[in-house]
């Protein structure tokens, strides 16, 4: 059975006449370029979306060569600690992230209670992706995914995924497929889900019959817990201890983590790092270096933290919504107090 039209796009004569005028420019023409084809027969055959509306949304995509070149320099490769920490953990965003708690408490505590991700944890991801809402992107989903899937050809098997997943979204969620605006890697929406984890793991929080994850709160609150929840958050677990060595001088004997454990904390111990709080002796641990502004930093990594790098595969990311989430977690205490 093939899927029902899109909203806009689906103005498929004017789609099929935008086919004809795109294929004779040089930004795209990704409806009739090969992998296009292939795609658009894929999204017909396996997916069941109507293969004409399908067509005029992929020949209104536009080459966007600025979001190619954003993507072989993100920020996450060329910054240091030093540099990183100071662009997400503001006062006046952490501030915002125990506002957007307050406000939502009860969502908040629903969420806890089901997925086992305290608030500010959710929250301190929301405010690291976009601020609360304040900054969800600039770019047309549609261009991104076309621009990373067809021309930046180091992931392009990985962002024409994207693609098939974004177009099926749109039909199943009833976007528009055509104006939706996210970042320049196609994230959406407030918590910046990729198409195919908006499709596995958002969430229909307040129960209406619809997934929205830029304008529904209980939607969006819920959609982070259960990311994080399905891909291993441990209730009650700790994320990170800050660490030193005995020895300084055998650093080069250990291995450093990013995204994956690498000792259990006995060993690691063994090795000569030293924390303030032990966790137990068989808790998978990994050693984190990041350069402060205050010069090298080691931190333990625990699973909890290893959860957040699958949610963005910088360690960086990670510490930022880590210490973050500390900072609102405070202020909540704050405000409790008063």
């Amino acid at each position: 059975m093939t899927r029902p039209l899109f909203r806009l796009v689906l103005s498929a004569a004017l789609g099929l006449t935008c086919t004809t005028v795109l294929a004779a420019s040089a930004t795209g023409n990704y409806a009739e370029r090969p992998e296009g084809k292939a795609l658009l027969e894929r999204l017909q055959r396996v997916d069941h979306v109507d293969m004409d509306a399908a067509r005029a949304l992929l020949a209104d995509a536009k080459y966007q060569p600025k979001i190619v070149a954003t993507m072989r320099k993100p920020a996450e490769r060329t910054l240091t600690w030093a540099d990183y920490r100071p662009i997400f953990l503001q006062p006046e965003r952490a501030d915002k992230g125990a506002a957007y708690i307050a406000e939502h408490q009860a969502i908040f505590d629903a969420a806890e209670a089901e997925y086992g991700v305290p608030a500010n944890v959710i929250a301190a991801i929301i405010g690291v992706e976009t601020k609360y809402g304040a900054f969800i992107g600039r770019d047309r989903v549609l261009d991104a995914l076309a621009t990373l899937g067809f021309d930046y050809p180091e992931r392009s098997s990985y962002f024409i995924k994207e693609l098939e997943n974004f177009i099926v979204l749109c039909v199943e969620e009833d976007l528009d497929c055509d104006s939706e605006i996210g970042s320049y890697a196609g994230a959406m929406g407030l918590p910046q889900f990729m198409p195919s984890s908006y499709r596995a793991y958002a969430v229909d929080g307040n129960d209406n019959g619809k997934r929205d994850l830029w304008g529904e709160p209980a939607d969006i609150i819920y959609s982070v817990a259960n990311y994080l929840a399905e891909h291993g958050w441990q209730r009650d677990g700790e994320v990170a201890l800050p660490a030193w060595l005995a020895q300084p001088n055998d650093i080069d004997a250990i291995e450093r983590s990013k995204r994956k454990s690498a000792y259990r904390w006995s060993a690691l111990r063994k090795l000569g790092v030293r924390v303030d709080r032990e966790p137990p002796g068989d808790a998978d641990v990994g050693l984190l270096e990041f350069q402060g502004a205050d010069g090298t930093e080691y931190w333990v990594a625990l699973n909890n933290f290893f959860v957040i790098t699958t949610y963005n595969h910088s360690p960086l990311y990670a510490m930022a919504v880590y210490q973050l989430g500390q900072e609102i977690a405070a202020r909540q205490q704050t405000s409790s107090a008063s």
